[in-house]
């Protein structure tokens, strides 16, 4: 019986040293203290290489798929600096252009003044040929008994519709050369209206504001200019001028248009 209790309490305690060391015993951990500062810095550590790690992965994958951005930024600067030598390409052509248009506009302006000067000079020319032809005629002994005559009548239409331009060279010979010849010039003009009629107008009108214009005083010659209006739908066919002294006609001369 003794025996019987004592291998019970061996039996027991054997189990309970199984129990403790054994299979079915509990776990035991057994950790060092660390502060919190290292477990803060290990963390950080740890995320910032996940972080890394992530960046590494992102640009990796764009690579793969073609974009890289460093290439990127390369051809960006690249771009620029085209755009920046374009620009100022740009900007120096555009100089050149302006200077090259101010000496254009200026040769048009020589030319164009040149080109008046031709016109004036042969205007010139040619009404010292008239003049010539009249002075040559007076030499001759041309003109009529009043010593007075008319020569190079020219009319030319101006830049306002209907208003025209009229010339003619009036001269005294013989004794009458000596004296001063008192007058006014006076213009009949033939013209076609714009329905097809004829009709005559002599100027000056009696209530033309302009003919004292018309009014003439000259010895031995003088170059009569001025200008005068017709209906501007009106063509002119024949112009005659005449110096009239106290209602008679003492010279006349036409021309045909």
């Amino acid at each position: 019986m003794y025996r019987a209790l004592a291998r019970s309490r061996f039996a027991l305690r054997l189990r309970r040293l199984r129990g403790r060391f054994g299979i079915a015993a509990p776990r035991v951990a057994v950790h060092t203290p660390v502060p919190w500062y290292w477990r803060a810095l290990t963390a950080a550590i740890v995320l910032g290489s996940a972080l890394a790690m992530a960046g590494w992965i992102y640009d990796a994958g764009r690579r793969f798929a073609g974009f890289d951005r460093k290439e990127s930024e390369s051809e960006i600067s690249l771009l620029r600096d085209k755009v920046a030598h374009l620009e100022s390409e740009v900007a120096r052509l555009r100089s050149l252009a302006n200077a090259s248009e101010s000496h254009l506009q200026i040769d048009r302006a020589t030319v164009e003044r040149l080109t008046a000067q031709v016109k004036l000079l042969e205007e010139e020319k040619a009404q010292l040929k008239v003049n010539l032809g009249v002075f040559e005629n007076l030499a001759a002994g041309g003109g009529n008994s009043a010593g007075l005559s008319l020569g190079g009548l020219r009319i030319e239409p101006e830049a306002t519709p209907g208003r025209y331009r009229y010339r003619v060279l009036a001269s005294m010979h013989g004794a009458g050369a000596r004296q001063e010849f008192k007058g006014k010039l006076q213009l009949q003009v033939t013209l076609q209206e714009a329905g097809g009629r004829s009709a005559i107008i002599v100027l000056p009108r009696p209530d033309d504001p302009d003919a004292g214009s018309f009014s003439v005083s000259f010895r031995a010659f003088r170059s009569i200019e001025g200008s005068f209006r017709v209906p501007a739908d009106a063509t002119i066919k024949r112009v005659e001028a005449r110096l009239i002294h106290d209602g008679a006609i003492l010279a006349s001369q036409s021309v045909s248009l």
